[in-house]
């Protein structure tokens, strides 16, 4: 694997319309991995965009998305295909709340609406005990804070995959397949702003489930931990060898 091949940034959607003026997920991503402009690639497989050859790229990070991957839209299932051979070829890979879905749907595992409904705001984590030897994860205190916002979830992983993290909402909030190829539920690229910015734009869909944005938006908070799961995956894919033979 060339040192100088990019990180693939595989776009499936776009933020909010009210969160767009701090531009897209690509970008939000890119900055909160520590990663260049001259280090990524972003593909907006969405919008229409072609994949690239796997070789040609050294990891892919997958972005959140409004869309359902239970629609099993055209784009949505051009990239499951190429996601399912890359994480068979050895390529790092790294799925982000729908992308965390797609992969798993990728390899073979179930996704479905989540039977406790939205899981939206500042959440707490709870790490598993397979975190101890997760180059991601590992040394991260056994609960932290992240992002999240989703309605969909993994309702089964995908053969062979390890647990990694879970919150009261979301059994499935993070897991690895493999050595190279792991899914977070969460939003490790959500700021505090980015946060709230969800928040308002879905106040209406959650007063009528319910809940009560105001509160919630007090109780968004920093979550430097989940951050640190997006900034050692780019520093892990920097490190890799190439893929096994074979």
């Amino acid at each position: 694997m060339a040192p100088d091949l990019p990180i693939l940034i595989l776009q499936t959607g776009r933020p909010v319309p009210s969160m767009r003026r701090y531009g897209g997920f690509a970008h939000w991503i890119r900055v909160a991995a520590g990663l260049t402009c001259d280090q990524v690639a972003v593909v907006d497989v969405e919008g229409g965009a072609s994949l690239p050859p796997i070789d040609a790229v050294r990891a892919t990070i997958v972005t959140g998305s409004g869309a359902m991957v239970t629609d099993r839209a055209d784009w949505s299932e051009r990239s499951a295909a190429w996601l399912r051979d890359a994480a068979q070829a050895g390529r790092p890979l790294l799925g982000i709340c729908y992308g965390h879905q797609l992969i798993a749907h990728a390899l073979g595992g179930e996704v479905g609406a989540n039977p406790h409904g939205r899981e939206m705001g500042t959440v707490e984590i709870e790490t598993l005990a397979a975190v101890r030897d997760d180059p991601l994860f590992r040394g991260l205190p056994s609960r932290f804070t992240a992002q999240a916002t989703h309605l969909q979830s993994v309702l089964t992983l995908p053969a062979g995959a390890v647990p990694l993290a879970r919150s009261a909402l979301e059994p499935h909030h993070a897991f690895r397949w493999g050595e190279r190829v792991w899914g977070v539920q969460f939003h490790p690229e959500f700021s505090a702003t980015h946060m709230r910015g969800y928040i308002r734009a879905r106040a209406q869909s959650l007063r009528e489930e319910g809940a009560d944005p105001a509160v919630m938006l007090a109780a968004v908070r920093a979550a430097p931990h989940a951050r640190t799961v997006l900034r050692r995956f780019a520093a892990v894919c920097g490190r890799l060898p190439g893929p096994p033979a074979g």
